[in-house]
């Protein structure tokens, strides 16, 4: 069934701070981006090792990003992006330049499961950033805006709905006290306990909901969001994550405000005293 976009999304986007375009992608262009995400992948780990999570920016690397630019191009896509962040919002290119793509393609790992951490992007995994100024900024839908597009069905994604409208609950500030957060330690573990070590972690975030998605579906979110990621070598991956931008979501990106004294480390948000 082809993609329909409908007030929902709009609702949704607001509210839970995602949404979902299902079926976006044609048949004829998953087999494309298909192809281009397995020399992707061959590039990928020939270069960063059999772990390595993404590659990104996927510009620069010599590949044909036809299919990419096919995607981008998709005149539903555009008017639904366009419904939800405004007349002015673009996917996938700052500035409407194709050499500024930020896109990058995810990959399964090859050796290990492993998970990231559970964080909101710009706050709690960008030491030296002023996070008052991000808790100020943090519902301006003009801002914070990214994608997830898979080639192939991916569950990887956890999220906690709604989160981006607001501070850490008490329970999310009781569950992770400190700053950074750490990623579950499997050294030692075999597969199949390092696999369900990271599925215990991610369950450990009350509220939290994984995300299904299913091959040529397009998930647009807030990474305000409280989110991580689970890997598995045996879930085949190869999801594009990108940005939509907008004037203001560009400046952030390459100017993101500091902290006032200048210090590189992690800021608590639930220790108010060193907000900054």
């Amino acid at each position: 069934m082809a993609f329909k976009f409908t007030d929902q999304h709009i609702d949704d986007y607001h509210r839970l701070g995602y949404t979902i375009f299902r079926d976006l992608m044609t048949p004829a262009l998953l087999t494309d981006l298909r192809r281009m995400a397995e020399e992707a992948r061959r590039i990928c780990f020939e270069k960063r090792g059999p772990q390595a999570q993404r590659l990104q920016p996927i510009k620069d690397f010599e590949l044909d990003l036809t299919p990419y630019h096919e995607l981008a191009a998709l005149p539903e896509l555009d008017k639904a992006i366009k419904a939800i962040i405004g007349d002015d919002a673009w996917y996938a290119y700052p500035n409407g330049n194709k050499e500024d793509s930020r896109a990058g393609i995810l990959f399964e790992p090859r050796e290990r499961p492993y998970c990231t951490l559970w964080h909101r992007d710009w706050r709690d995994n960008m030491p030296g950033i002023s996070v008052k100024t991000w808790e100020e900024k943090q519902n301006d839908i003009r801002l914070f805006n990214q994608v997830n597009a898979p080639f192939y069905d991916d569950n990887c994604l956890w999220i906690v709905p709604g989160s981006h409208l607001r501070r850490d609950l008490p329970s999310e500030a009781a569950r992770f006290p400190d700053r950074p957060i750490v990623a579950p330690d499997t050294k030692g573990m075999n597969t199949e306990e390092a696999e369900w070590a990271c599925l215990d972690f991610c369950r450990s975030m009350p509220g939290a909901q994984q995300v299904w998605l299913s091959a040529g579906d397009f998930m647009l979110y807030r990474n305000p969001l409280w989110h991580i990621g689970s890997y598995t070598p045996h879930k085949k991956r190869a999801t594009l994550h990108d940005g939509v931008w907008t004037k203001e979501f560009f400046e952030w990106f390459t100017h993101a405000p500091q902290r006032p004294d200048g210090k590189r480390e992690y800021v608590n948000p639930n220790k108010r005293e060193e907000l900054q």
